[in-house]
């Protein structure tokens, strides 16, 4: 691998815009992995980020994003990447993923760090330790809005088909703020931290062009919202969530099928990628009504300083009586809190 040369991405605009190019092309490249992240992740939470990328013969052949968490209460991590679902090297060569994942270790050797985690989409064959707690849901979209119905599976569809007869609209639009407010709300019902408020306007302000809110309305009152991401022909519903009222109405089902047919019709998207839960919770079971198929995350880890794999599960039996306070907090509480917590928890 002599003929590998890795560095840092800087602020300069040439470099990142490199960056961006290698990804566009790279089969396992990823919307995680573009250079944006950086700049989110520096501006909304203040890590440290190591954005490594490999070169041969001064051109791009690997990239790897890496952030530095470091919380008395959660641990020490370098991670690829928190706040996104998919992570670790991208690369269409074997042996610049290797060389690259072995820089990750010497780093987090050097950080001294309790571990590394590379959050992969697929499986890996190398020396890291292995981890499949989480699934990602994804179906391809049909070619219009009917034949993106009949492949829902028949007990969602039916609900799908309810919630269009009532008097539910929606809109497409860039209001992060009534986007976040219905999000908080919702995490903050499931004892979660929410993230910062700036986060999503950091989002859409890095990611302007990729990045959209799609609000659900009833009488016009906002009753669910997602902010989702496009990139290679695809959309990722995000942070999505619902008031109260949404569940009675189905108004978060009205919500992901209308998104389905804007992003296939309005965008030339040809896959909806529903993200990633954890198995057998409350978000996989749902996200398996609609028929789509699970795949496996291999999350990988090089323990550094710890001597077992990390638990920040809401599963975890040590954050049960966390999670239940949480949930009786005011929501304006949870919202001024949160954030001091929720930004080791990406």
């Amino acid at each position: 691998m002599s003929h590998l040369v890795v560095k840092t991405l800087t602020a300069e605009p040439s470099v990142c815009t490199a960056w961006d190019q290698f990804v566009d092309q790279c089969k396992n490249g990823h919307f995680f992995h573009l250079s944006g992240w950086k700049q989110v992740i520096e501006q909304a939470y203040g890590h440290h980020c190591y954005f490594l990328y490999a070169e041969s013969k001064q051109q791009i052949v690997g990239v790897l994003p890496l952030v530095h968490q470091k919380s008395r209460l959660f641990g020490n991590a370098l991670v690829s990447t928190p706040f996104c679902v998919y992570g670790g090297v991208a690369s269409d060569d074997p042996e610049v993923m290797i060389f690259l994942e072995q820089q990750a270790i010497e780093l987090a050797e050097r950080l001294a760090v309790d571990y590394l985690e590379l959050r992969y989409p697929f499986e890996r064959d190398n020396n890291l330790i292995t981890r499949s707690q989480h699934v990602t849901f994804g179906c391809h979209l049909g070619e219009d809005n009917e034949t993106i119905l009949a492949a829902v599976k028949k007990k969602q569809r039916a609900v799908i088909r309810h919630s269009l007869n009532s008097e539910l609209t929606f809109e497409i639009n860039n209001n992060v703020e009534q986007c976040y407010e219905i999000y908080s709300e919702s995490v903050r019902n499931l004892g979660t931290p929410v993230f910062p408020k700036h986060y999503f306007s950091v989002l859409k302000n890095v990611f302007n062009d990729q990045c959209e809110v799609l609000t659900v309305k009833h009488h016009n009152k906002a009753v669910s919202s997602v902010l989702s991401f496009y990139y290679k022909g695809q959309v990722l519903p995000y942070y999505g969530g619902g008031t109260p009222e949404a569940r009675n109405l189905k108004s978060n089902d009205f919500m992901y099928y209308q998104l389905m047919c804007h992003a296939r019709a309005d965008k030339d998207c040809d896959y909806f990628d529903f993200g990633r839960s954890k198995v057998d919770s409350g978000a996989y079971i749902y996200k398996k009504h609609w028929g789509m198929d699970a795949t496996p995350l291999h999350y990988q880890y090089h323990l550094v300083k710890a001597d077992s794999l990390p638990n920040l599960s809401p599963n975890n039996p040590k954050y049960k009586l966390f999670i239940n306070l949480w949930q009786k907090l005011p929501i304006g509480v949870s919202r001024l809190i949160g954030p001091f917590l929720s930004k080791y928890l990406g």
